[in-house]
């Protein structure tokens, strides 16, 4: 098992010095029982250039736009009710394709209708992020939110940025309590 890392933490993902090309992000969580109503949680991947924005609206990767521009970022599709065991949903990363510009990407998760549905990160548990190697299978990193995200609708679990040469991972967990487009805003993608 990878490094269990903290809020803020980061972690070089090939510390043992071997040549890393291509990394999975598994994303996962437990709904708690509440009302009846199904919970549809979503993975989305942020690819940002060199000022921490989106380097474009095509590089915000989620289940209505599968696949980068360059094809370096893929969405695995939409899993509707997160059921099982282990990830909910996967974002696949070939680190050789990006681009030297980019200087990160963000990874989130949002819960669709949210609002509508009055549900929120509050009702969620078990929720992580982790990432793996897919040469070795060897899982490099994970992140376990651990706090009550009561009001947040949408979260941004981590990202993923390349420095003097290492790819590292950084745990963020940071709430939102204005959902996936808020996170889109901040990051200069327009969802309208």
């Amino acid at each position: 098992m990878g490094v269990s890392l903290t809020k803020g933490q980061n972690v070089v993902l090939n510390q043992d010095g071997t040549p890393l090309a291509d990394v999975t992000v598994g994303l996962g969580w437990d709904a708690r029982p509440a009302d009846g109503a199904d919970f549809d949680l979503d993975a989305s991947a942020i690819v940002c250039g060199a000022d921490l924005k989106a380097v474009s609206d095509d590089h915000f990767v989620f289940y209505n736009n599968l696949t980068s521009p360059d094809g370096a970022v893929r969405h695995t599709g939409d899993n509707l009710t997160g059921e099982g065991d282990g990830d909910d949903e996967q974002i696949l990363v070939d680190l050789d394709r990006l681009g030297e510009g980019t200087g990160q990407i963000v990874f989130t998760v949002s819960i669709h209708a949210a609002e509508e549905r009055g549900q929120s990160f509050g009702q969620v548990d078990d929720a992580f992020i982790r990432v793996v190697d897919n040469l070795t299978g060897r899982e490099m990193c994970r992140y376990e939110l651990s706090y009550d995200a009561a009001d947040e609708t949408a979260m941004v679990f981590g990202a993923l940025y390349r420095r003097g040469g290492e790819w590292k991972f950084r745990a963020i967990g940071q709430g939102y309590a204005s959902g996936l487009s808020g996170i889109a805003g901040d990051y200069g993608v327009n969802v309208g």
